[in-house]
């Protein structure tokens, strides 16, 4: 069964091409590496494109961009993680120094699972759409 996960739609005080350029190459994470909670994320690596991190309770999660289409999307697949998983990143533009964030997670997951997971996916959702907010794209 699919399970789809949607943050709130966010704005972002950069342009979208802006956003787009740093959110598309992973290695500037290193911009936000110290905004993350250090109980909820250790052992952030990442590349141009792939990041893995070991999350509590869940282990090592390794993702990697798929596909790139500029300056809209950003989709990304899970490589090892308990749950296999579909994150993407859309963005749209809203005036020339400004546009609009969502994040959106895909899953299968059985209603057991959904039920176990779906407040912790959605608050985790949440506070990543958070923290690409605070994130200074020039």
């Amino acid at each position: 069964m699919s399970n789809k996960f949607e943050s709130t739609v966010r704005e972002i005080a950069y342009s979208q091409t802006a956003v787009y350029a740093t959110l598309s190459n992973l290695e500037n994470l290193s911009k936000i590496k110290d905004r993350l909670p250090e109980d909820k994320v250790n052992g952030l690596e990442f590349d141009a494109d792939s990041v893995s991190m070991e999350a509590p309770m869940v282990g090592k999660i390794q993702l990697k961009i798929v596909e790139r289409e500029e300056p809209k999307t950003i989709k990304f697949e899970s490589v090892q993680s308990p749950l296999p998983f579909n994150f993407w990143i859309q963005l749209l533009p809203l005036t020339d120094t400004s546009c609009k964030m969502k994040l959106t997670l895909k899953t299968d997951l059985n209603p057991f699972m959904m039920a176990m997971v779906k407040k912790p996916l959605t608050e985790g959702l949440e506070k990543l759409a958070d923290t690409f907010q605070m994130i200074h794209y020039e």
